[in-house]
């Protein structure tokens, strides 16, 4: 790595989705193992960046969605990743992207994340967050769709609204969690998952 990319300074800030193959809750946040029937972690994560930067590159308002298959705990490695940007996004923002990302800028989450994974593909597509609270409908066009509600009480059917707290979270430290949906085909990756995890939630990443 050039010294000029370690004294990258990078900042992110926005809204995360974090949709995956665990029970809802997610014991990976608890124990670090997933509990999906077959062990595996297979999610589809959203960004969408409210305010944020690389270096002299400006990221506010850039949209990516991780579509990612770990054969394991994500700690074990081997996973693959396929990134999709909107077509808005710049090349050079892709860089910056691809920097952070994979951890070579270092800071947290990405600096652990990134060395779990192997990314295998870049796509293009119109991508969107849309909803309010714990209801959320996130796409990539022509890719997937991912849908987030509420838990549900057994009893009553009411609304079960649940939040997680990590106060050394190195993702995110408050989650907002419920149930969803989501089937992505993107880069070689497919996924569909129904009643599995969904976690909502503020992230503030940097490597400084």
């Amino acid at each position: 790595m050039s010294a000029t990319m370690q004294q990258t300074r990078w900042h992110i800030r926005g809204t995360g989705y974090e949709f995956c193959s665990c029970q809802p809750g997610c014991t990976c946040n608890f124990s670090g193992f997933p509990s999906s029937s077959d062990g595996a972690c297979r999610a589809m994560v959203g960004n969408d960046i409210a305010e944020g930067h690389c270096g002299d590159v400006d990221l506010a308002g850039v949209k990516a969605i991780a579509v990612v298959d770990w054969p394991h705990a994500i700690h074990d490695g081997g996973g693959r990743a396929v990134f999709i940007v909107d077509p808005s996004v710049t090349e050079e923002q892709v860089e910056c992207l691809s920097q952070i990302y994979t951890g070579s800028l270092g800071g947290d989450p990405w600096a652990i994340l990134g060395s779990t994974f192997e990314v295998v593909g870049l796509e293009r597509a119109p991508l969107s967050f849309e909803g309010e609270g714990i209801d959320q409908v996130m796409t990539a066009e022509g890719h997937g769709t991912a849908t987030g509600r509420s838990l549900r009480n057994p009893v009553t059917n009411e609304k079960h609204e649940a939040r997680i707290v990590l106060p050394e979270g190195f993702i995110w430290t408050e989650g907002n969690c419920g149930i969803g949906d989501f089937e992505v085909n993107a880069g070689g990756l497919s996924l569909a998952f129904t009643d599995t995890n969904w976690i909502g939630y503020d992230f503030d990443w940097s490597n400084s």
